[in-house]
């Protein structure tokens, strides 16, 4: 950045600290506000050009081994976060409530830039340290927001925007902050809204995680958003006194603070008697309860789930020698039912769900097959949770997510001591974690050949021997396994194991890509319900037919982060064209032809022939790399062309 922008920045942020704003059209807000903070608290001085305090190896791995729990739980939803704005320049990072970086995870377009202005494990981003920036700001203010550029105090990080949402413990006390960063010159408000959105899945994971030795109710105004990221959650003890709550709870209970319920106890908010939420708990049944708050009246529809690894209480142990629970949660086809949840009208989808409920508790391998995005990990937790081991651990791995050299310890575990850097007291590993439930290896067609081997022998021992050790340790889980790769064709190229994939394949279930899909405009209203926390919505012809013609190549994933953005900005219930994102307006309803062609008898027929007129366009109507690129032989493709009258211009 040359002087003179150094110059001019710091007399705005003096005048403004001075009060000296006039003929500035400066608003008081918390950017003000921490400018104030920079320079009377801090001494910062906004021309600084002041290096990032690093700590020292030793004292940030204590950080990150006090922290481990939080840091295994927000890997995944950094991963899953980098994924959807990977390519746009982003470093996603996570601090724990000091400011210290913990973990980072950065675009390569990203990365060398990202270094020079200090974002890497073990800097402080606290305003202390770095003046009002995202991460810092953050955990001053305790609520989502975005800095961008010249909202930074040091000139120095001028170039940069940061979107950083706060993450808080079980009491409601500052835990962590997720950020995105980048040096886009746009404030991009609907990386907000992700951000924002990663960090609630963060918070609530974190939740049930530290309250896993207590009785949980989850519950929601609407019993298909139970179980999602709007649910609020209370954890309980056996005689019904409330410990905690999340924030989403107190929301939906218009409560202010944790202190407006911790102790009281449950039937005093929800009016239901303790032995028949403990009942519930014990019998673990999965169909939402209807159940009333007892001040106002309010219905919602609550799930209650036991401690894990502990006695059941007094009355759930009598209750059950009065009356067997039944092995298996009633399956029907009624909100509480998890794979009926997943249909919404099409054929294939429904095969699948038939198909996987017959076989939901039979110890049988489940291969998902299906392209990126297509929903296969919310496939398998439904088959889990439909299942008589619905009640123990699901335990997802994705197996191309971790770099090659942490697979290994992942899914072992590993002894203390076993490597350099390895904890002092060894990790159980994801297979034992998931001991008397499911293991989900997700893109298990990249799995490393030598742990291919490893994971076979589990499979055929039922046994794992962790990394460091010499006793081999039981365990029984069901396995289900999901990839977009063929894996018949790594086979044949001798890049997966014959008798792994054979072991794996008891059944195979291909889930439909969104295009192919027939129930897309049931998805398309289900996911803004999902989104919006169950606010009814309503799309206005054009926008519908718009979000149905799209050619999703991301498929339920893209689908879903688009509604997140759609439901964020929107300004009110009613979704206009105007609330979609920018690649949707770009593709026309009715694609332009040669006329020559048959006019689409439906609208999943438009929307396939408009999704093969954009990628013939896009590839230059270069039919091999289309075919490729929609996953269709060729000769499907020309009979598709041909249905459709689609020729290349002349």
């Amino acid at each position: 950045m040359h002087y003179p922008d150094i110059a001019n920045h710091a007399r705005l942020v003096q005048a403004v600290v001075r009060g000296n704003t006039r003929g500035l059209e400066v608003p008081e807000n918390h950017i003000t506000q921490s400018w104030r903070r920079c320079v009377e608290d801090h001494g910062l001085h906004p021309a600084d050009r002041r290096e990032p305090v690093v700590l020292e190896r030793g004292e940030l791995l204590q950080r990150q081994e006090r922290c481990d729990r939080l840091l295994d739980i927000a890997r995944t939803e950094m991963t899953s976060l980098y994924q959807q704005v990977a390519g746009s320049g982003y470093a996603i990072l996570l601090t724990d409530r000091d400011g210290v970086v913990l973990n980072f995870v950065g675009d390569p377009l990203f990365t060398e830039a990202a270094a020079r202005s200090g974002m890497h494990a073990g800097a402080v981003w606290s305003e202390a340290a770095q003046g009002t920036n995202g991460m810092g700001t953050c955990l001053v203010e305790q609520r989502p927001l975005v800095i961008h550029h010249r909202e930074h105090f040091l000139a120095h990080h001028t170039g940069l925007t940061c979107s950083a949402a706060p993450i808080f413990d079980p009491h409601g006390e500052m835990l962590a902050v997720l950020d995105a960063s980048s040096e886009s010159s746009l404030a991009q408000q609907h990386t907000m809204v992700l951000v924002n959105m990663s960090a609630q899945m963060i918070e609530n994971r974190v939740f049930l995680c530290a309250m896993k030795s207590s009785y949980i109710a989850r519950f929601h105004s609407r019993p298909e958003f139970v179980s999602t990221l709007g649910e609020g959650a209370i954890a309980f003890e056996p005689d019904g006194r409330i410990l905690a709550a999340n924030r989403s709870a107190l929301f939906q209970l218009d409560l202010v603070s944790q202190a407006d319920i911790v102790g009281r106890p449950l039937q005093e908010v929800f009016n239901l008697s303790l032995p028949q939420a403990l009942q519930r708990a014990e019998h673990h049944t999965f169909q939402p309860l209807p159940i009333r708050e007892a001040r106002g009246g309010r219905r919602y529809f609550a799930v209650f789930q036991p401690p894990e690894n502990q006695a059941p209480a007094p009355f759930a142990a009598a209750a059950r020698g009065r009356r067997a629970a039944p092995a298996v949660a009633a399956v029907t086809d009624e909100p509480g039912d998890p794979l009926a949840a997943l249909e919404f009208g099409d054929a294939r989808m429904r095969r699948n769900i038939e198909r996987a409920r017959r076989l939901s508790d039979r110890d049988i391998p489940l291969l998902l097959m299906g392209e990126t995005g297509t929903g296969k990990d919310m496939f398998a937790k439904a088959v889990h949770q439909a299942g008589r081991r619905g009640h123990k651990p699901f335990v997802a791995v994705n197996c191309a997510s971790l770099p090659e050299t942490l697979i290994e310890s992942e899914l072992f575990g590993y002894r203390p001591g076993a490597f350099t850097g390895a904890s002092r007291e060894g990790s159980r590993g994801k297979i034992l974690q998931a001991d008397g439930g499911t293991l989900f290896l997700d893109e298990i067609g990249d799995m490393p050949l030598h742990l291919q081997a490893r994971l076979l022998r589990v499979l055929e021992e039922r046994e794992v021997f962790p990394l460091g050790g010499e006793t081999a340790v039981a365990v029984d889980i069901r396995l289900i396994s999901a990839t977009h790769r063929d894996l018949k064709q790594q086979v044949a190229e001798g890049r997966f194991r014959q008798d792994l994939y054979y072991r794996l394949h008891g059944i195979t279930l291909t889930l439909p890509p969104l295009r192919e899909r027939g129930d897309r405009r049931a998805l398309i209203e289900a996911l803004a319900r999902a989104e919006s926390g169950g606010r009814e919505l309503h799309f206005d012809t054009e926008a519908l037919a718009r979000l149905d013609a799209y050619a999703w190549p991301g498929n339920i994933r893209q689908l879903r982060n688009v509604m997140r953005t759609v439901v964020g900005l929107a300004e009110s219930d009613n979704i206009t064209v105007h609330d979609l994102p920018d690649e949707l307006l770009e593709l026309p309803l009715a694609a332009a032809g040669d006329g020559s062609g048959q006019q689409p008898e439906n609208a999943l027929a438009a929307a396939e022939r408009d999704a093969i007129l954009r990628e013939m366009e896009a590839l230059h109507w270069n039919v091999t790399r289309v075919a490729a690129r929609l996953n269709l032989s060729r000769n499907t493709l020309y009979r598709k062309m041909k249905r459709y009258g689609i020729r290349p211009p002349r």
